[in-house]
């Protein structure tokens, strides 16, 4: 028999390691060898996973079953299956739970199993046990702390910070206009369109007075 015991600390919060743990495909994807297979109407699935026992590779193809509790963030484990050469059978079943982690401001998940072998196998198996478990807890951890600190979906949606805003300007906005433009204008068109009429005397534009005022009757 196999017995596992193990805590992982994860530096992230309880509801996002539970996402993680309790999809069996996120939990594939961190176990180096392991693959998972078909679904089944009962809500169990198929799962391969080869690991190495000194020179030897084994192939273990197992039938799973999971059962979650979304309210205590626990999940309990089955396995029955053999290796690809039918020379070894095994049973087993583990528990895990994730509960937060007040000394690290993260998470603990613990995961408590045993496994029974039969077969050509088990000795081999069982006495390299121990060193392939820890190794496979090595590795498992570390994957499971990348992929809890990998940004949700909605999460990798930033949003703007109104202190963060620049000012965009605006095309629809009417050009400002430079002081002594109009005038020119003004007097370019004047030009333009007095070129048609008489010019007046030259000693009256030289005098530079105006018409004489109206007479309105009385004393000039």
């Amino acid at each position: 028999m196999i017995s596992i015991a193990e805590k992982i600390d994860v530096p992230s919060p309880p509801a996002r390691v539970w996402e993680t743990i309790s999809d069996p495909s996120a939990v594939v994807s961190c176990i180096g060898g392991a693959e998972l297979g078909e679904s089944h109407d009962d809500g169990s699935f198929d799962g391969v996973l080869v690991v190495r026992f000194g020179g030897i590779r084994v192939r273990f193809a197992a039938r799973i079953t999971l059962e979650l509790d979304q309210d205590e963030r626990e999940g309990r484990l089955t396995a029955r299956g053999r290796d690809g050469q039918g020379a070894t059978r095994f049973s087993g079943g583990a528990v895990f739970r994730v509960s937060e982690n007040p000394a690290t401001d993260g998470t603990q998940v613990a995961m408590t199993g045993e496994m029974n072998l039969s077969g050509k196998l088990a000795p081999l198996i069982e006495s390299g046990a121990g060193v392939v478990v820890s190794r496979m807890t090595r590795e498992f951890s570390a994957a499971l702390v990348e992929r809890c600190a990998l940004p949700d979906a909605t999460a990798s949606e930033s949003t703007t910070d109104e202190s963060d805003a620049v000012a965009v300007p605006d095309d629809t906005a009417a050009p400002a206009v430079r002081p002594g433009w109009w005038r020119r204008v003004r007097d370019r068109l004047a030009r333009l369109f007095g070129r048609g009429r008489s010019r007046p005397p030259a000693d009256a534009a030289s005098a530079g007075t105006s018409a004489p005022a109206p007479f309105r009757g009385g004393r000039p």
